[in-house]
């Protein structure tokens, strides 16, 4: 395949897994919609700084564009994709004695869920103290019906940056357990924005050692809600 058309898919599969529109990723990389389009379509020879442009607007190193984690260019964040009700995906649980508060999520989420969680959860870490509670996620499940992993919409990933800094203060470290390589680069620049980088460990591999090392990190042998797939 010519090295336009696979990157303009490329560009296509991480614009898509993110639910974003070519007009809003044109946007965001302060580049014009008929461009994004036409890099799509691979018929663009895109620069270096444009391909930086699209790395930063997608949450991504450009090292990344060129990986070879691969997705389908179906467009996640439809209708179709919130079809059970967000009750019935999210759990969560308060280990008093560990001082650990974990959370698992399944399927997509809106703002208006990410908003009901932070109420929830925020209001949780409000009784430790300052640098006590080890906050541990599990976002393996974050896929469409399909089966396809997919990572924070914009919309999201800005309610998820405010919930953080909610919890900054009381915070003493916070595991996460990634569905892919891509929600691991994104979360890293949405802990970056919310100042949690430096507390935050965003884990994707293998799922017996990703949660292994979530456990050693934890100091843990093992969690009610969280465990090996």
């Amino acid at each position: 395949m010519d090295i336009r058309s696979e990157f303009g898919k490329r560009v296509r599969e991480l614009r898509s897994r993110s639910g974003i529109s070519q007009a809003l990723l044109a946007d965001l990389a302060g580049l014009d919609r008929t461009y994004i389009s036409g890099v799509e379509r691979g018929e663009r020879n895109i620069s270096i700084v444009n391909i930086e442009k699209v790395a930063a607007a997608l949450n991504v190193s450009i090292e990344y564009l060129f990986s070879s984690e691969r997705f389908s260019t179906n467009l996640a964040y439809l209708k179709k994709d919130f079809e059970v009700p967000f009750l019935e995906r999210f759990s969560y649980q308060i280990d008093s004695s560990k001082k650990i508060l974990s959370f698992q999520v399944n399927g997509l989420l809106t703002g208006e869920n990410v908003d009901y969680m932070s109420k929830t959860l925020s209001g949780i870490a409000s009784n430790f103290s300052k640098g006590e509670l080890s906050i541990f996620v599990d976002h393996r499940g974050m896929k469409t019906p399909d089966g396809e992993p997919v990572v924070y919409s914009p919309e999201v990933a800005e309610k998820a940056i405010l919930f953080q800094q909610n919890v900054l203060s009381v915070s003493k470290q916070v595991v996460v357990l990634c569905n892919s390589e891509f929600m691991a680069q994104q979360l890293n620049y949405v802990t970056t924005f919310s100042g949690l980088r430096e507390k935050a460990n965003h884990l994707y591999g293998r799922d017996k050692d990703m949660v292994g090392k979530a456990y050693d990190l934890l100091d843990i042998n093992g969690n009610d809600l969280i465990k090996r797939m």
